[in-house]
């Protein structure tokens, strides 16, 4: 995908990008490159496939949600897709990145300096182990394909507020979803929508499945990740 063709498909998703913007996300491309050439953050280094398969991917999930003004948590965010992406084209979105992997800590944090990004805050830690003090505390919590749904579920719910949005970003997704009715249930969600796409040029097909929070995650969720192992809900 061209920067050309990813102004225009963007602009299908109802999104209107800035010169400001593409210029942000094109540093961000850049950096990534220079970063990855001595630390593994990606397989995906061509600019075309970057600006197709991590960024415009990334802006899909405004098929789910309107997230201007929102707080969302962005957990297992790699490079920072989706979360840091959504941050340079919607600037009045408050994120939090979160990674158990100090070397990616380290760029995010590079290139938010770098950028200049405001109200984005980013946290070395398992998503299990960041829950204290910040169980629903967020309108959305999403996540790009980190683990199962049933697992995943686990890990997520807990932070989202009553009423708010966990969306988990996801190839073929349809077992996953069968799979994991009992966990959605059991940590206070309801499944509300999946929206199916395929990616520009034939590149792939995408799921976002919106999960409403109806009622407070009982307290003993996230468990250990090796009891989440063992057993899932």
């Amino acid at each position: 995908m061209h920067k050309d063709e990813f102004i225009k498909e963007v602009e299908k998703l109802g999104i209107n990008i800035t010169n400001e913007m593409l210029e942000k996300l094109d540093r961000y491309y850049k950096m990534l490159i220079e970063y990855n050439a001595h630390t593994n953050l990606t397989r995906i280094t061509d600019e075309k496939d970057v600006y197709l398969k991590h960024f415009y991917d990334s802006l899909t999930l405004v098929k789910a949600i309107n997230l201007d003004n929102q707080t969302l948590l962005d957990i297992g965010t790699g490079a920072g897709f989706p979360g840091l992406v959504l941050k340079i084209v919607f600037p009045n979105l408050k994120v939090t990145l979160v990674d158990s992997l100090n070397k990616r800590i380290i760029f995010l944090n590079s290139v938010i300096k770098e950028l200049g990004l405001k109200n984005i805050e980013v946290v070395h830690a398992r998503a299990e182990e960041y829950i204290d003090g910040r169980r629903e505390n967020f309108d959305i919590v999403t996540s790009r394909a980190v683990a199962h749904l049933s697992m995943l579920s686990e890990l997520c719910m807990p932070y989202v507020k009553v009423g708010g949005y966990f969306i988990p970003m996801k190839a073929e997704a349809e077992v996953e979803i069968k799979e994991a009715q009992s966990a959605v249930k059991t940590l206070g969600g309801v499944f509300t929508d999946t929206i199916i796409f395929e990616l520009p040029y034939n590149s792939g097909l995408r799921t976002l499945i919106k999960i409403q929070k109806e009622v407070k995650t009982n307290a003993k969720y996230p468990r250990k990740f090796n009891e989440m192992r063992k057993k899932t809900l």
